[in-house]
């Protein structure tokens, strides 16, 4: 019986990102079921569609972002926004796995947990600087990726999901039996990474602002280029990509490690900002909410995904007035959510802008063959 129920889970969030692919433009439609064109036809993307996936949106995002201190700098404003930024890099690193690729991951976890002890046991036990854990961080990240995703990633679906779930329950409990992992207790007295002359929680949350910033415009980057187009090949139809050539082990390990990338830079900024981290700071809740917000912005889409963190991280801080019944209505709002809007709040668009550089090389085509034409 239980068998069936994670099958039916399973199976539940792979249709979520199937149903994306068959949505015309991306974001809130204009009317109408069929994108609010008449008669049924497909319209463009509206201005606001285009907005959010022009760089203006990220820049205005960005923006809003570093004036946060300057509207409220209250300790409370600055610790909730932090957090929330935390979890848009967790949400954006688990988008390349389970957004670009369609591998279900529900130890993601695991990454963040890696990331966080490798950075709080190096600085505290060793007295490295927090600045010069993040290159062990990565390659930490990296090994793990290989050991992880080495076994599992020639499984499909729901034996995916499983293994990955299994990784990331290892990974906590063997952090709870180290002794140079501090056990139950974790690991204590993490420093910052400086005031920089602003108090220091506000300098965190600077800090954080600009490597979240950075993340989230290469994940954008990542899912333009080549390699972000095999990833989507291979989650739209995994036996026609490796028919067309892709090596899809490859492929989906690239992922794989990308992911594991961003989930152990944002471990680190966890570290800092807790400045105390235990095993129960990593359980598979984690893991669940990450994967909600992907599934709740859109599947494939940065922006959505972007905004599926921040509701996720800040929808029960603003329920918070209604006390014990803030979780209640939290999870009442994600199904009414999901109900209405199943393909997420932002959904990837199904057809690719083209870039300015492939505009140029199919004008300059043209033009040769209407040469060769006029010469012939």
């Amino acid at each position: 019986m239980s068998e069936n129920k994670g099958s039916d889970f399973v199976a539940a969030v792979e249709s979520r990102g199937k149903s994306v692919k068959g949505d015309i433009g991306s974001g809130l439609p204009a009317g109408g079921s069929d994108g609010g064109a008449p008669g049924g036809r497909a319209r463009g993307p509206g201005a606001a569609s285009r907005f959010v996936s022009s760089p203006w949106f990220g820049g205005t995002v960005m923006v809003l972002a570093i004036l946060v201190p300057f509207i409220d700098s209250s300790s409370y404003t600055i610790r909730v926004s932090t957090d929330a930024l935390i979890f848009v890099m967790l949400a954006v690193g688990l988008n390349i796995v389970v957004g670009y690729c369609g591998l279900l991951d529900l130890g993601y976890a695991a990454f963040f947990a890696i990331g966080a002890y490798t950075s709080g046991i190096l600085s505290t036990t060793f007295g490295w600087p927090i600045i010069a854990t993040i290159p062990a961080v990565i390659a930490a990240a990296v090994v793990a990726g290989l050991v992880i995703g080495g076994p599992t990633l020639r499984l499909r679906s729901d034996y995916l999901a499983i293994v990955t779930l299994g990784f990331g329950e290892i990974i906590r409990i063997t952090a709870n039996n180290l002794d140079f992992t501090g056990g139950p207790n974790g690991v204590f007295g993490i420093p910052d990474f400086g005031d920089f002359g602003l108090r220091p929680d506000v300098a965190i949350y600077f800090v954080t602002v600009v490597i979240v910033g950075i993340a989230v415009l290469a994940s954008a980057r990542l899912g333009r280029s080549r390699l972000g187009r095999a990833w989507r090949f291979v989650r739209e139809d995994e036996d026609a990509a490796e028919a067309m050539g892709i090596h899809t082990y490859k492929v989906k390990f690239a992922a794989y490690i990308g992911g594991a990338i961003f989930g152990g830079i944002a471990g680190v900024l966890f570290a800092v900002h807790q400045t105390a981290i235990s095993p129960m700071s990593f359980t598979f809740l984690w893991s669940a909410l990450i994967l909600m917000a992907v599934v709740l912005g859109g599947m494939g889409s940065v922006p959505g995904v972007v905004i599926g963190a921040v509701i996720i991280s800040l929808l029960p801080e603003l329920l918070r007035g209604i006390g014990n019944w803030r979780y209640f209505a939290f999870g009442v709002l994600l199904i009414v959510m999901m109900v209405f809007r199943p393909q997420g709040i932002w959904p990837a668009r199904s057809a690719e802008r083209t870039s300015r550089i492939e505009r140029k090389r199919a004008k300059r085509a043209r033009a040769e063959v209407s040469h060769d034409d006029a010469t012939s």
